[in-house]
């Protein structure tokens, strides 16, 4: 579920070889474990370094060689991640829509983590994948706490690169999503054609056919004040700023990616590291990506590999008669907290609310609807411009007391 953080005015199977490929279930003290050493045989034509290049924190190492497609990529090892919250038949729909495409040649094994949804979901899963008779291929988690997107992911991931045999890849894919055919592999033949690039996704339509936007820039001041105003002048003057720009037609370079779909190299958990869990919902794909990016692992939309997405069936979060929710709010900050620091954040703020500000009276002359959530704006003062401290948008843990986490 990585909720897809479309431009929204107020936003920034063939079977698989079941062999011995199988991870231990994940502790509850849920500590990030050391990864493997990098040498434990990707078989993917690994980064190959240009001592000539000069450093930089943003682009990974060039190719010296293009390289050899003349050797087929075979025996790889994938982990395939499904969180499920509440939609235990719409996630069974998703594992059978994943099993059907995963490539022969690939040593799969596909982890679905139930974030405690206490609805039956965890009995439903494990009873329907025992009589589907996918138990050598599938595997049922619980994960103890409904932490989030990035929490029920690392659920699944950091046992499996802490085990003997750790994949060599690992796909994400939305409980609400289902590869068209040949998406995976699309996936992983652009992963062997491409030795620089650490992430791809696919191109996600809705399963009425209409495209979902799913590539996206990096947020930033400019593209904060663009996003809250809303005014078609500057919007064309920031146009390189835009968050959501057109979405790509061919397969390119990307900033970030929503996590509908998402391939990874184990080699990015290694330098990057894991998901950053103290996001929720939304950000966290974002976060991950420039954390990747600046490990040298960048980003790429794989506009061959097609996924369809029903979309929020989690969060229901399109109805805008609700309220912003706070982990909107609290994912935001941590974002541009961590990864830009308290100024970046405040004038962030300072734009966003100064545009909000413009746009409402303007957008109230013309007589143009809202595409925020109901008293956006409000809300969001509220949560950036109060003292003490700000809640995560986590609900509390099994057993504690705290409001959040």
């Amino acid at each position: 579920m990585g909720e897809n953080q479309t431009r929204a005015r107020f936003s920034s199977a063939q079977p698989a070889r079941s062999g011995d490929f199988s991870y231990p279930k994940p502790d509850s003290a849920h500590a990030r474990k050391t990864p493997p050493s990098r040498g434990s045989g990707l078989r993917i034509p690994p980064r190959t370094a240009d001592p000539n290049q000069t450093s930089s924190s943003l682009k990974g190492p060039r190719r010296t060689a293009p390289p050899d497609r003349s050797k087929k990529v075979v025996s790889l090892k994938l982990l395939a991640a499904i969180v499920n919250f509440r939609t235990a038949d719409m996630t069974l729909r998703s594992v059978e829509a994943l099993l059907r495409e995963l490539p022969a040649d690939l040593e799969a094994r596909v982890v679905v983590v139930d974030n405690d949804s206490g609805d039956g979901s965890l009995e439903i899963l494990e009873k329907a994948v025992h009589d589907a008779g996918w138990n050598d291929r599938v595997e049922v988690v619980d994960s103890g706490w409904n932490g989030g997107f990035a929490f029920g992911n690392n659920a699944a991931i950091r046992p499996a690169l802490a085990s003997d045999s750790p994949p060599d890849l690992v796909y994400l894919l939305n409980s609400d999503a289902f590869p068209d055919p040949g998406a995976i592999q699309h996936l992983v033949d652009y992963l062997a054609e491409h030795p620089d690039c650490g992430i791809v996704g696919s191109y996600i339509h809705g399963v009425d056919g209409r495209p979902h936007t799913t590539a996206f820039r990096f947020a930033s001041i400019a593209s904060e004040f663009e996003a809250t105003l809303g005014i078609g002048v500057v919007s064309k003057l920031l146009a390189h700023k835009l968050v959501a720009p057109p979405l790509p037609t061919k397969n390119t370079p990307v900033d970030w990616l929503a996590g509908a779909s998402m391939m990874i190299r184990r080699e990015v958990f290694e330098d990057a590291g894991l998901m950053d869990d103290g996001y929720f919902l939304y950000f966290e794909e974002t976060d991950f990506c420039l954390r990747a990016r600046r490990a040298g692992w960048p980003t790429a939309y794989v506009r061959d590999s097609s996924v369809a997405h029903v979309g929020s069936a989690s969060t229901g979060y399109q109805d805008l008669s609700r309220p912003t929710p706070v982990y909107w709010l609290a994912s935001r900050r941590r974002y541009f907290l961590k990864n830009h620091g308290r100024l970046t954040l405040w004038l962030a703020n300072l734009v966003y609310i100064v545009g909000g500000s413009i746009r409402r009276p303007l957008h109230w002359l013309i007589r143009r609807p809202s595409h925020e959530p109901r008293r956006h704006l409000r809300d969001f003062i509220r949560f950036n411009l109060s003292l003490g401290p700000k809640p995560t948008g986590h609900p509390p843990r099994p057993g504690s007391t705290e409001p959040g986490s």
